[in-house]
């Protein structure tokens, strides 16, 4: 199912590797390590894993070992969710999106302007996410109901989404990798003392803040987001560090489909001027099919899925069962999920439990010595 054609060509090259194995003394084939069967270059982060054991009919024997010689290659491409490196040297950032940004950056506050969808959207993504953070709290102050809560919005742009939740007494944390972009937030919270208390702007990429924020947030905000990233896997993965155990990601976005190309690209980029040309990238968008299972394999629960659209006749907003073109969808980080470490640490571990069960083992000694 995972690459059977790379596992059927690593086994080619054991057996190859057995062979040569064979011809040397017994002494050196009890050593036969992982570079002697690979490319030099192909494992050069795997571990040496001795001894090779063979019985008395020089017949190799795997035991445990099997699993992981047999899926070295599988195992550099398939990782589970608590396996999985996040780095932050890896960007998710598009160069060509920040120049886009760049270039509208004094004009997030114009509510006819070019971010109006944007300005409707609050209709429905504000309570969308105040009502399901409401779940997860036994009671809350009338008036400040997100009280108590630290709040990550991410590609916050210039505070449009930022500045509500802050109002409903969350502590808010904006981030956004376009300078000018923090500038007019922090511009505009200034007028408001009491927001200009419970807002934070940084302008820094998600992925330069995740070793210093691991297990911060609440909750989790990538409106009209992911379809801007380069590298959505990345992203999630990130996005689940930063989030608390039971904490909840928000996400809204555009469906991949031929209906959301002919209205979200043709009509509203190209004819209507909806929005500016060149602002979204089809091949970007990502279908809520997709975007569930990436983040179902990265230990975030998807609880909710609704689709959402818009009327740019009369400038509003609604939600529908109809999830072709926009969608909003929020998911809860598991209070069980392993805390996520890089994949070589976890092969080492493995393969230092493989070694200590076969120093361990009578039978395994018993072969050594012959």
């Amino acid at each position: 199912m995972w690459g059977g054609s790379k596992l059927s060509s690593s086994g080619s090259r054991i057996l190859g590797g057995l062979r040569l194995g064979f011809q040397r003394t017994q002494a050196d084939s009890s050593r036969l390590t992982t570079s002697e069967v690979y490319p030099k270059n192909q494992l050069s982060w795997i571990p040496q894993i001795k001894p090779w054991v063979f019985s008395e009919n020089r017949i190799m024997w795997f035991k445990s070992y099997s699993m992981t010689f047999a899926c070295l290659n599988w195992m550099k491409i398939f990782r589970l969710p608590w396996t999985r490196p996040y780095s932050t040297s890896q960007t998710t950032v598009d160069a060509s999106e920040v120049k886009t940004f760049l270039a509208l950056a004094h004009k997030w506050w114009d509510e006819q302007g070019v971010y109006a969808p944007l300005h409707s959207m609050n209709d429905l993504r504000v309570p969308f996410i105040r009502d399901n953070l409401l779940r997860t709290v036994a009671d809350h102050q009338p008036g400040k109901p997100l009280s108590g809560m630290k709040i990550l919005d991410v590609g916050c742009g210039g505070g449009l989404l930022t500045e509500p939740l802050g109002r409903l007494g969350a502590s808010v944390v904006g981030i956004d990798p376009v300078d000018e972009n923090i500038k007019t937030a922090q511009h505009h919270k200034s007028f408001d003392p009491v927001l200009d208390k419970r807002i934070e702007y940084r302008t820094c990429s998600l992925e330069e803040i995740v070793k210093d924020t691991v297990e911060t947030f609440d909750a989790v905000v990538a409106s009209e987001v992911v379809e801007h990233v380069i590298d959505l896997e990345t992203f999630i993965q990130c996005c689940f560090q930063v989030l608390k155990p039971e904490g909840s990601l928000f996400i809204t976005t555009i469906n991949k489909t031929q209906l959301s190309y002919a209205l979200g690209i043709v009509f509203s980029e190209q004819i209507a001027g909806i929005v500016p040309k060149g602002t979204h990238t089809w091949e970007k968008f990502v279908s809520p099919e997709k975007l569930e299972s990436i983040l179902e394999s990265n230990g975030l629960s998807v609880q909710t899925v609704v689709g959402m659209l818009y009327n740019p006749f009369s400038g509003y907003w609604h939600w529908s069962e109809n999830t072709s073109l926009n969608y909003a969808a929020h998911a809860l980080k598991s209070s069980l999920q392993e805390h996520p470490a890089p994949a070589e640490f976890a092969l080492k571990g493995e393969t230092e439990e493989l070694q200590a069960e076969a120093s361990t083992n009578t039978g395994v000694q018993e072969e050594l010595k012959k």
